[in-house]
């Protein structure tokens, strides 16, 4: 069975291949390892291990856990599941990144809630891509304006894109969808100085999300084993 160190390894391994054959150097994408319902124990090993960023989808959870690890100063916590508007308060407080915003009010209140003692929370656009009623994300008619709004925030840094493409699409719908979220991102990449994070891909359709021009990659399964 092999241990936490090991998975990160292969995962590392298999992100540089994926950049290396989009001839993109392997430093331009990064891994976030996603920690829902794994026990401190394991974000401990894979911190040990190296790992830096941490991705959670539960407020509550996610919220333990930063506490918990509060001494490991140079972990980097994203919150990257919904977020209901009474949850807001919690979240500006202990995440660093916040990949799920999918409406103003939501930013609105993470702006607000922003300690000032803390730096801008470092915020994506949550995208309905594919336009899926089972899923989160901004529609795309709506996307302009919620990114005029976000970046005009003083307590958020507008930094990027986020999406889940649909599951299990053929070659083609995946390559409509992830051509189409490049595009999005290649378009205010060039108008916003702190554009820079496309947060697409996980264990499943990692390769392709690179090839695409993914700059983080969310991995959970392959580092963590299944979620219990």
């Amino acid at each position: 069975m092999q241990t936490i160190a090991e998975r990160l390894d292969s995962a590392r391994k298999g992100i540089d291949q994926a950049a290396t054959s989009a001839h993109r150097p392997p430093k331009t994408v990064k891994l976030l390892a996603v920690s829902k319902t794994k026990p401190v124990s394991d974000i401990i090993e894979a911190y040990e291990a190296g790992q830096r960023m941490f991705g959670e989808n539960y407020v509550q959870e996610g919220v333990e856990k930063v506490q918990e690890l509060s001494g490991f100063k140079d972990i980097e916590w994203h919150m990257i599941g919904p977020i209901q508007s009474n949850k807001t308060k919690v979240v500006a407080e202990h995440f660093d990144w916040v990949q799920s915003v999918d409406r103003e009010k939501i930013a609105r209140r993470l702006n607000e809630q922003r300690p000032a003692s803390m730096p801008p929370l470092n915020v994506c656009i949550q995208v309905n891509i594919d336009d899926e009623g089972s899923k989160s994300g901004v529609a795309l008619n709506d996307l302009a304006s919620l990114v005029e709004f976000v970046a005009s925030q003083e307590r958020l840094c507008l930094r990027g894109l986020m999406a889940i493409p649909k599951a299990n699409p053929s070659e083609e719908q995946q390559r409509v969808t992830l051509s189409k979220l490049k595009e999005l991102f290649d378009h205010y990449h060039t108008s916003l100085s702190n554009f820079d994070t496309l947060s697409v891909g996980m264990s499943s359709d990692m390769a392709e999300a690179i090839q695409h021009g993914s700059t983080m990659v969310r991995i959970g399964t392959a580092i963590f084993g299944k979620r219990t």
